[in-house]
């Protein structure tokens, strides 16, 4: 964004979601001066400012969804939202994968640095070579469901990447295959202590899970059908002490599935929000 005249003296742009200003003689100013508070332009700056801001969040929200459902993406989307710079910010560097007759083709996987629709997806593959995916669908997937995960991150941290939706770094939880593992994992979060019920349904929404029913609910669209994760967090007085329960799992209808019929990303997904949850506990200090 350029500069805009803000009475007979000032200039101001945005930087960085905040409005700044210059004089005249175009010295950038280290705040807006007094005169400059109330003045229409920059009311009007702020505006635009926040709807930019809402706007980004509207583009990360559903490109995590993107991921979390891991759906085929078509390119020609993702081209035509290129253009916009919140888009870009929250898909640059994603890995992607191309969609082949319904088959994912981790082996030419990349990460995203360009879109475009003549020429397909500019990525930059697993070997650190430029490369353009051109098939008329991609996957973004969820980081559980890369089986070279932790080369993935070697090899971003390498490139010094950083990823406007967090997907490589996102916390994944892998299922154990023992019944008595998978257990210890559903109570691995549970009797998290708060000292009010405010404190934690606070938590829950803040980081983007709803309550309902005295419980925190992530629902999580996989292989064709919705498998909600809930953890109890209490009900009542907000004002109540409470404690965190087991993490469950339910399909759409409310009925429980097993722990060994859960999949891997509403298994991941659902210990995200327990522990994410747990972590706002009191931790009373050991006694000396």
């Amino acid at each position: 964004m350029g500069w805009l005249p803000a009475g007979a003296d000032y200039e101001i742009t945005l930087d960085k979601g905040k409005v700044v200003a210059r004089n005249a003689q175009g010295k950038a100013l280290r705040s807006l001066p007094k005169a400059l508070k109330e003045h229409e332009s920059v009311a009007g700056l702020r505006q635009v400012a926040e709807w930019l801001a809402r706007h980004e969040a509207s583009c990360r929200a559903e490109a995590e969804q993107w991921m979390i459902r891991s759906l085929p993406v078509p390119v020609s989307v993702l081209a035509q939202v290129w253009a916009d710079e919140s888009w870009r910010s929250v898909l640059r560097d994603l890995v992607v994968v191309p969609v082949r007759d319904g088959a994912w083709d981790l082996a030419a996987a990349g990460l995203l640095r360009d879109a475009d629709e003549a020429k397909g997806l500019g990525v930059v593959d697993l070997d650190g070579e430029s490369a353009f995916i051109t098939t008329e669908t991609v996957a973004i997937p969820h980081p559980v469901r890369l089986p070279d995960l932790d080369d993935l991150r070697e090899f971003a941290a390498d490139l010094g990447v950083e990823q406007g939706t967090l997907q490589l770094f996102r916390e994944v939880w892998r299922k154990p295959e023992g019944e008595a593992e998978q257990r210890r994992e559903l109570s691995r979060y549970a009797q998290g202590h708060f000292k009010e019920l405010r404190h934690v349904q606070s938590r829950a929404g803040a980081q983007g899970y709803r309550v309902q029913g005295g419980t925190a609910v992530c629902r999580i669209w996989e292989e064709g059908a919705v498998v909600v994760a809930s953890v109890w967090i209490g009900e009542g007085d907000p004002s109540y002490e409470t404690e965190t329960g087991d993490l469950t799992f339910a399909d759409a209808a409310g009925e429980s599935v097993p722990a060994a019929g859960v999949p891997p990303v509403a298994w991941s997904e659902g210990l995200r929000m327990a522990a994410a949850l747990y972590a706002g506990r009191v931790v009373e200090e050991e006694a000396r």
